[in-house]
């Protein structure tokens, strides 16, 4: 398991305005996680913009960006499609698709423009995403008595340690995530605070968004 770049996942689209030389570049992206989520948004674009000239598109897909592809869509090819491909490489991002939709202003903006053109367009609204880096985190139980809580909480604190819901009961059980590599100090640490009166179980690593 290792980290990953994406953009969060919302109910509506990012949405951003470009405009040059009269064409208006309107840039939508969103969250997805298969092929056909991504077409299904590519086409849910060209119907609402039903009446611009070019809804050019790229999408990158899985956790190592294996599977990316690019559309022009009427554009001298290599201008549109692989000019958004690349903005989206640039950031590092995967499990994303972008649509630009170009109302032609009646200048035209040649091949350099329009690469210029489309890569700004796609900047812009990936600018305007939120980002999250997927990390892997390894779950570490910890079920201590009420008076070994603060001391644990100050810890906590101390070393930035995310945690999960806290279950109360006769004693705490906390949910602590770790990043793997520092899971063997973290339990021997809170083994010593605790005088050995803690019980600790881990589970395996999972993944998750933290905002950057």
């Amino acid at each position: 398991m290792h980290s990953y770049r994406t953009i969060e996942e919302i109910d509506d689209s990012v949405e951003t305005l470009y405009e040059i030389q009269k064409s208006k570049f309107i840039t939508h992206l969103r969250h997805v996680e298969t092929e056909e989520d991504a077409r299904e948004f590519i086409t849910a674009i060209k119907k609402r913009y039903f009446d611009a000239r070019h809804n050019c598109s790229a999408y990158v897909l899985g956790e190592d960006s294996a599977k990316q592809k690019s559309n022009d869509d009427g554009e001298p090819g290599g201008t549109a499609g692989n000019p958004i491909l690349e903005a989206i490489k640039k950031n590092g991002l995967t499990n994303i698709v972008v649509v630009v939709t170009r109302y032609f202003g009646g200048i035209k903006l040649g091949a350099g423009g329009l690469i210029r053109a489309y890569s700004h367009a796609a900047a812009l609204g990936i600018d305007a995403a939120t980002k999250l880096e997927m990390t892997p985190f390894a779950q570490l139980d910890v079920a201590i008595g009420y008076e070994h809580l603060a001391t644990i909480e100050h810890y906590m604190r101390q070393n930035e340690i995310r945690s999960l819901d806290a279950d109360y009961g006769e004693g705490v059980t906390l949910h602590l995530l770790i990043p793997p590599s520092e899971l063997e100090k973290v339990t021997e640490d809170i083994t010593n605070m605790t005088a050995g009166r803690a019980t600790l179980s881990s589970e395996s690593e999972q993944l998750i968004p933290i905002r950057i």
